[in-house]
């Protein structure tokens, strides 16, 4: 039986498996305390007891595992961007080692269900449900409970669980964020077969007693002589079964191994065969010093790097739910001709990338009536653009970045070692996951256009410096130019370029102007692609001091500022080549004034060519590919806009050679 007096710490509740329509725990060992928990359950005729004295996996009398399509429900309290990185990670150690459906019932704050909602519907993977509770909605239950765990009220929310859950849901696994899988979860599943014959019982004396008040009550009394809770819901639990130990069973500690500084995880097990589940139940998270941690570190860094993409698998021979757009994508894949030279575009073209939107904090600006977000995309290549550009633009920004695994936790290091990144909480960082051979520079741009909160947006590009004044004078030209309502336009930003890598950037359109004669700065693609920003006028707006309207013309791709409800790109564009082209086509059809600002302007920098870019330039077949897209593209448009797409007839089936 339990010790008298205070209950000690048990070992976080990382793991709980609620017998539910209300509950029973099975709290997890890793605590010494458990070895005596263990023995008086020998003493007092436990049928568990044997499985209890044997920490080892290897030794213990396994439960038969579950039905191969049995489905699993796993429960998650999971709030804040941080807390949902760290999801992903347990996630995918699940799906690694699972061969059963699963369902993931998820309590999350808003932040959490946007960025997950999102990534769960762009991951796709087969055999995998997911459910999403209100944690707002519990909050009034449990924030009359004086807490002083790091984790806030998300740490008790575990205690509500049963009255949010389905009712007609019985059994379901409860975790952490912070551990990560080390074997199959149907292993723990199993485990529910013990209960085989008491189960109704332990639930119908729970009703009787009711679960709800048997915890407030007993949270009420502790709390008495306990001015908070320092474990979260781990001291009510605690509480609970001193008072109600016939609820308890513990599970061998292998299923918890815990790496806080006050418990001696060493003493779980001796190989690590052993482990089932490593649990970094510590706020320094995976910093502890415990004897063992460089290799638990290793395993999970695994995990955390591991390639999602690699998840996707099918779980055959277990009849599944498709979503509706998961197979149409199947019949589109399928209808792919793999001998078509444009295979690789039209197969990139229907890739649903996995996107994880406010990849780190973010704290999006007040609202203004004037506001403009500059909105780009990037690679890894691209990285070193970031603080020179975030000195330029002051004002806030969404950026798409095209990363694998890996690559996304080198640049959450990059930012939180940098003063001037780390610095910045206005800037929205949206990881979209690296698959397939063509860069999909225009999902991109969707990604990072979509997540956009300010009215208006600059779409930019992510190795343009935008002028030190630009956000200023952009919002104040809205404000006097009446957009909106009044008036749909494109603001034109002229761009320019420079060929050295060491320069000097000119604070006024003066200062530009002089080195534009110099021969140090140039119109942008003036010598490869003129066509491309030659409408701009560059003449005129040497000497303009007002804003001044151009006409569309093929090819013209300008950067411009929009309000956020814009057309999107087309996302059949990928790689290079016309992917801004087309974009300012459909502003143009739906009669988009292009307006040209006379104090605007940004300027290129020097880079290494992109891969995409070389194999156009040394692929025929590639610059073929581009051309039937653009003639597709021209098709589509005709469809959707009639005889206002046919001004775009001659100029689209004109082939060109964009540099």
């Amino acid at each position: 039986m339990l010790p008298r007096g205070r209950p000690r710490a048990l070992g976080a509740a990382a793991l709980l498996l609620l017998l539910l329509l209300l509950i029973g725990f099975l709290l997890l060992g890793g605590d010494p305390e458990y070895g005596r928990l263990r023995g008086a359950s020998a003493l007092d005729g436990d049928p568990m007891a044997g499985l209890w004295d044997h920490n080892r996996s290897a030794c213990d009398p396994w439960p038969q595992l579950p039905p191969k399509c049995e489905l699993l429900h796993v429960a998650i309290v999971c709030a804040g961007h941080n807390s949902s990185r760290d999801v992903i990670t347990l996630v995918k150690s699940l799906l690694f080692y699972r061969k059963n459906p699963l369902h993931l019932h998820l309590v999350t704050d808003a932040v959490a269900r946007n960025i997950l909602e999102t990534l769960f519907r762009t991951w796709m993977v087969p055999a995998l449900g997911v459910s999403f509770y209100h944690a707002d909605q519990l909050k009034p239950q449990i924030s009359w409970i004086p807490n002083k765990h790091y984790s806030g009220l998300y740490g008790l929310m575990k205690l509500v669980l049963p009255g949010i859950l389905p009712p007609g849901l019985a059994r379901v696994i409860v975790l952490d964020t912070d551990v990560t899988f080390a074997s199959d979860i149907a292993e723990l599943w199993a485990l529910f077969a013990y209960f085989s014959g008491v189960i109704l019982l332990w639930l119908d004396r729970l009703r009787q007693v009711g679960w709800e008040q048997m915890w407030t009550l007993t949270a009420q009394r502790e709390l008495l002589t306990l001015a908070a809770t320092s474990l979260a819901d781990q001291d009510i639990f605690n509480a609970v079964i001193k008072e109600h130990p016939e609820l308890v069973q513990p599970l061998p500690c292998v299923w918890n191994v815990q790496l806080s500084d006050h418990t001696r995880a060493e003493h779980c097990y001796s190989e690590a065969a052993d482990l089932k589940v490593i649990h970094w139940n510590s706020p320094k998270k995976v910093r502890v010093k415990n004897k063992h941690a460089g290799s638990f570190r290793n395993f999970y860094l695994t995990f955390l790097g591991y390639d999602g993409n690699l998840l996707r698998r099918e779980l055959f021979g277990c009849p599944s739910q498709t979503l509706p757009e998961a197979e149409q994508l199947q019949r589109a894949l399928a209808q792919l001709d793999e001998e078509d030279a444009c295979f690789e575009f039209r197969q990139q073209q229907l890739t649903v990338h996995r996107v994880h939107i406010t990849f780190l904090p973010h704290k999006p600006p007040p609202p203004r009536p004037h506001d403009i977000t500059l909105v780009a995309q990037l690679s890894m290549d691209r990285l070193q653009m970031l603080e020179v550009l975030c000195r330029h633009w002051p004002g806030p920004m969404s950026l798409a970045l095209y990363l694998t695994d890996a690559e996304a936790q080198q640049f959450l290091h990059f930012v939180e070692a940098s003063p001037v990144l780390s610095a910045r909480q206005d800037v929205a960082y949206h990881v979209v996951y690296r698959e397939g051979p063509l860069y999909p520079v225009n999902q991109l741009r969707n990604v990072a256009l979509a997540q956009a909160l300010t009215p208006y947006v600059f779409l930019s590009d992510i190795d343009f410096l935008p002028a030190y004044s630009l956000y200023d004078y952009l919002r104040a030209s809205i404000e006097q130019l009446e957009l909106g309502s009044r008036r749909k336009a494109a603001l034109v930003v002229p761009a320019f370029e420079t060929l050295r890598y060491r320069f000097t950037f000119p604070s006024s359109k003066a200062e530009l102007l002089a080195l534009l004669d110099s021969g140090l700065l140039y119109t942008f693609r003036y010598h490869e692609w003129p066509q491309g920003h030659a409408p701009t006028d560059y003449a005129r707006w040497r000497e303009a001091q007002a804003p001044y309207r151009v006409q569309w013309a093929a090819d013209y791709e300008p950067y411009v500022v929009v309000p956020r409800d814009c057309p999107r790109y087309d996302p059949r564009f990928v790689g290079f080549g016309w992917n801004k082209v087309a974009h300012i086509v459909e502003l143009d059809v739906q009669e988009f004034e292009l307006l040209v600002l006379p104090e605007a302007f940004t300027i290129h920098l020097p880079h290494a060519p992109s891969l995409d870019i070389s194999r156009f330039r040394s692929s025929s077949t590639y610059r073929d590919c581009l051309q039937a897209l653009k003639e597709e593209f021209h098709q589509d448009l005709s469809r959707r806009y009639g005889a206002a797409a046919l001004k775009y007839l001659t100029a689209l089936q004109q082939p060109r050679s964009p540099a």
